[in-house]
């Protein structure tokens, strides 16, 4: 498995590093397309559980949701366009449409289920994920992006380094028996190395403090891994071990996001509240 992640890692990384240097709409474009396939991930998971959800609503409105972000792209569109309404009228119009659509199910006994499962599908999968293009959207959010993925992507790999050398006591055995707290610690320390080096003086600093590093390096490696788990306790409840297959070594887009989300969330937030 860590010779496949390896590999996958040498054609994904450089994609990924090229999406987020040019910008737009590229990096727009490679967020959307993730999110769509994590979103059809996770409506075929919740549909093995003989809950079918709105899946093609779903997608669209996904997608919908991470293009909104892009206060740029909106604006470009329609000049002088209020992107502030945009996001309540997707909320809106997505609950208010889906409950009608669902009026074709109406013979269904779960059909409020399989809508309750949509609408999850879009928050979790269209609103999250979507913070990462309003991240780099921003002034200098070309760094931060690079900072919240590769400091997730830094705690996934020592956690799972850590883990399978030193792991002996487990951290949640009832949602992933595999995750051990040695491994969450070196996820964590793992994170917080490669957050210090965006202070250092290169084209990715970020006029922070190593202190602010540190702490940054802390919360993206504690929110990151309890995006894992929460993926790891749907996935249990779907009965399923990974999402997919698409990604070797990392089983399904929604496998290798599922940190990013909330990863993303937190260097949002942090840049908003804290730099802003």
């Amino acid at each position: 498995m860590l010779k496949q992640r390896v590999i996958t890692a040498l054609w994904g990384i450089p994609l990924l590093v090229t999406t987020i240097w040019f910008g737009e709409p590229w990096f727009t474009i490679l967020i959307t397309i993730c999110g769509v396939l994590a979103a059809f991930e996770f409506y075929r998971l919740v549909a093995g559980t003989r809950v079918p959800p709105l899946t093609y609503f779903g997608l669209v409105f996904t997608a919908l949701f991470i293009i909104s972000r892009n206060e740029g792209l909106l604006s470009s569109l329609k000049p002088h366009f209020n992107t502030g309404t945009i996001m309540p009228l997707l909320l809106t119009s997505g609950v208010l449409l889906s409950l009608v659509w669902l009026l074709r199910r109406a013979k269904e006994q779960r059909a409020f289920t399989s809508w309750a499962w949509t609408i999850a599908g879009i928050l979790y999968l269209g609103w999250l994920l979507g913070y990462l293009v309003a991240l780099r959207d921003m002034d200098g959010g070309r760094n931060w992006v690079f900072l919240a993925l590769f400091v997730t992507f830094a705690s996934d790999t020592a956690a799972f380094i850590t883990g399978r050398t030193l792991g002996r006591h487990r951290l949640a055995p009832n949602i992933s028996p595999s995750k051990t707290w040695e491994g969450t610690i070196g996820g964590v320390l793992g994170s917080i190395l490669v957050s210090l080096f965006f202070t250092l003086p290169t084209p990715l600093q970020i006029n922070i403090s190593w202190i602010q590093a540190i702490l940054l390096g802390l919360l993206v490696s504690v929110f990151g891994q309890l995006g894992d788990l929460v993926e790891s306790l749907f996935k249990r409840n779907m009965g399923a071990k990974d999402s997919g297959n698409l990604i070797p070594g990392h089983g399904g887009v929604l496998d290798r996001i599922d940190s990013v989300v909330f990863a993303g969330i937190v260097v949002y937030y942090y840049v908003v509240w804290v730099m802003q």
